[in-house]
């Protein structure tokens, strides 16, 4: 078994979260972790690398790979071989190993995958945003995403017990090198909480699950994995009462409702950036304001029912996303947008903090003081620079003017 007794003892950690979640991982007893390096988890590695050359991973086998996708490709193997399995990835290197992901959930596996949220490139970015998990969004993983430092490590717990009750994947989405630089003060689990709270693992073949299907069975075998999410809804709860049971801290579930009850405005966002929106409802309720703030865990499954009951009642809905469907607008707003079908309301998507733009008090508090009033645009994005933007589609627009035959994309560019 991996792990000593020094572990039995809580653990606190001031600037130094990713150790932390490598501390934590190592508590639920992977028997096998892959990965290959990336910047917005680099901090969690290295410290799995530390407990593996300390001896705390002795009985836990890690494998060093040339890629994301052999990442992948070697913990479906490992999972399907009937270990516990960990890795992690970010931006491109998710994107790499898409084929994989997709596998891992078709096949059932219960790999529990760390995301550290980057922006994807081209152009090429290391910072905070939420492209990369959302591009896997129906890859068929739960998808739960991390507020704060302590509830990464929380989640990383509650995801093996989860994974494994469902045979299902599930990512752990953490907002990037945001939360790695933090200097919250987070409690590690003791490791006779986590023994306690996470079984040994079981393997398990997912009933029904096979590598290749023809027209006769594949629809019925993606209901299987819809049905999976759909019991999600009710397994994540049921996880995070227990989990605040043992360890008296309330991490995870569906999600968070902020001064919720009373509110014309409601906000809806996931990871980070829910802090700051807590600030600046705060700041605006002094003021006479109205308004409340909905903290989303779980994205996948997405929460419809319960996100409807808190939001019936609201007046307008403000959906804070950090991520851009191109041409399209909102990810996030969409499943908004069906919780609240039927519902007279106005719904408001803001795009902000793409690339690991700061998200600011003073920004948040006039974009949420516009929608009291009803003065958003349906799409909004925060703090773009306007005169950037216009210089590019003037320059663009006489390009496309000095192009024979093109006028009509000089039209589309005015």
């Amino acid at each position: 078994m991996c792990g000593d007794t020094s572990r039995n003892m809580l653990m606190q950690r001031r600037s130094d979260a990713c150790n932390a979640v490598a501390e934590t991982i190592a508590a639920c007893r992977p028997a096998l972790i892959c990965a290959y390096p990336g910047a917005a988890h680099s901090g969690i590695l290295e410290g799995l690398r530390g407990l593996e050359e300390s001896g705390t991973l002795a009985h836990c086998e890690f494998v060093n790979v040339e890629s994301d996708f052999a990442a992948m490709s070697v913990a479906i193997g490992a999972s399907a071989a009937g270990a516990r399995t960990y890795t992690l990835a970010t931006s491109q290197g998710l994107m790499f190993m898409a084929e994989a992901v997709h596998n891992a959930a078709g096949l059932g596996l219960p790999i529990v995958m760390t995301i550290g949220n980057c922006g994807t490139g081209a152009p090429i970015n290391t910072w905070n945003d939420h492209t990369d998990s959302m591009s896997m969004r129906d890859a068929g993983w739960i998808q739960l995403y991390a507020e704060t430092n302590q509830e990464a490590l929380d989640l990383h717990v509650q995801a093996f017990r989860l994974a494994e009750a469902l045979s299902c994947p599930v990512m752990v989405c953490v907002d990037g090198m945001l939360l790695a630089l933090d200097g919250e003060c987070v409690v590690s689990p003791t490791q006779t909480q986590v023994d306690a709270y996470l079984p040994p693992f079981e393997a398990r073949r997912a009933g029904g699950v096979a590598a290749t299907a023809g027209p006769a069975t594949f629809m019925e075998m993606r209901y299987l994995a819809h049905h999976k999410q759909l019991r999600a809804l009710s397994v994540i709860p049921r996880l995070a009462r227990e989990f605040l049971a043992r360890t008296g801290r309330p991490s995870g579930g569906l999600l968070r409702t902020y001064l919720t009850e009373d509110a014309d405005t409601i906000v809806v966002a996931l990871g980070s950036v829910n802090a700051t929106v807590r600030a600046a409802v705060d700041e605006l309720r002094e003021a006479g304001a109205r308004i409340g703030s909905v903290s989303l865990c779980s994205f996948r499954p997405f929460p419809t029912g319960v996100l409807r009951d808190v939001l019936q009642n609201a007046k307008r809905v403000v959906v804070l996303e950090r991520s851009l469907a191109v041409g399209l607008g909102g990810i996030l707003s969409d499943g908004v947008s069906k919780a609240v079908s039927g519902i007279a309301l106005n719904l408001y998507t803001v795009i902000a903090g793409l690339g690991g733009r700061a998200i600011g008090g003073a920004s948040l508090r006039q974009l949420f003081d516009d929608a009291s009033r009803d003065e958003l645009e349906h799409i909004t994005f925060l703090d773009l620079n306007a005169e950037v933007v216009a210089s590019q589609l003037e320059r663009d627009a006489r390009r496309c003017a000095a192009v024979p035959g093109d006028r009509a994309s000089a039209d589309v560019a005015r």
